[in-house]
């Protein structure tokens, strides 16, 4: 894999990439605009610019985006969803302004109305705003889940109905979270337990269909269900679990990023991507 972490865009949406090159990242995940708001300003030409000489100054091989967490498109008819539908579409606006191959995205809350029609709700949604952006390259990588409270996308099969359901499925990807995938019941700490839930993902949506890795160890047990990421080998996952993930050769070019906590000089990333690239070395 190529190994990164998300990155602040504080002082302006270059810095990501600044911050990523200076710890040796090889990819980096940012957020497009402030992700605890509903609406981000527009890019001015000189940070679009800033943006540009990063990406060509460095050697970053993949950088993308990550979508706010306010929006949620699969709740019941509300001004919440209809702003989540206006903020998604200008999200993918401005992620193509960045030239973004894809928006990582939690599919959704059906907020109590049932898994049927959360998925209903999500797949309407995504329409929407894929006939609004139809101009744009941009993918949405719909991210699996812990399964916590109402959230979809805890089970693969959730994901494959959103793939079947939209009009665009091409516009699609995936993006899978080791610590979400613990937590939601897939043991992944032996080798048969990921190959077990990466047979699940081609079975049901596709090899092909995988955009990238977020690689997070889980500060809660298998089939919690509770969302709570850990530094690598910190957690219950645990370190030697990362070996056979991060050296299946099926994966060998996709982006597998850090998502856990740091600080400002960013040594916690320094150290997981140090582990992470020691169990590739190791592995036979």
């Amino acid at each position: 894999m190529k190994f990164g972490a998300h990155m602040s865009t504080s002082g302006g949406v270059w810095k990501a990439l600044e911050r990523g090159r200076s710890i040796d990242c090889d990819v980096v995940q940012l957020f497009v605009k402030n992700n605890m708001q509903w609406f981000g300003k527009p890019f001015p030409p000189e940070a679009l610019q800033s943006f540009a000489n990063e990406r060509a100054a460095g050697i970053l091989a993949c950088v993308f985006g990550h979508a706010g967490y306010l929006i949620n498109l699969g709740g019941p008819d509300s001004p919440n969803r209809e702003r989540s539908i206006i903020s998604l579409i200008q999200e993918i606006q401005l992620a193509t302004e960045l030239g973004l191959p894809f928006l990582v995205l939690h599919p959704g809350a059906h907020l109590g109305t049932g898994e049927a029609a959360g998925i209903k709700q999500i797949v309407r949604g995504l329409d929407e705003v894929f006939a609004t952006t139809n101009t744009s390259t941009v993918r949405i990588a719909l991210e699996n889940t812990a399964g916590q409270g109402t959230y979809l996308g805890g089970k693969l099969k959730h994901l494959s109905a959103i793939f079947e359901g939209v009009e665009q499925p091409e516009r699609l990807g995936v993006c899978l979270d080791t610590a979400h995938f613990f937590a939601a019941g897939y043991d992944i700490r032996t080798p048969k337990g990921w190959d077990t839930a990466i047979r699940e993902v081609g079975s049901l949506i596709g090899l092909k269909h995988i955009l990238a890795f977020h690689l997070n160890d889980s500060k809660t047990d298998l089939g919690s269900r509770v969302d709570r990421h850990e530094h690598i080998g910190e957690g219950k996952i645990g370190k030697n679990a990362f070996r056979h993930i991060v050296n299946d050769g099926r994966f060998k070019k996709h982006p597998g990023c850090l998502e856990t906590q740091k600080s400002e000089d960013l040594h916690e990333d320094v150290r997981n991507l140090a582990i992470l690239r020691s169990l590739e070395k190791l592995e036979d």
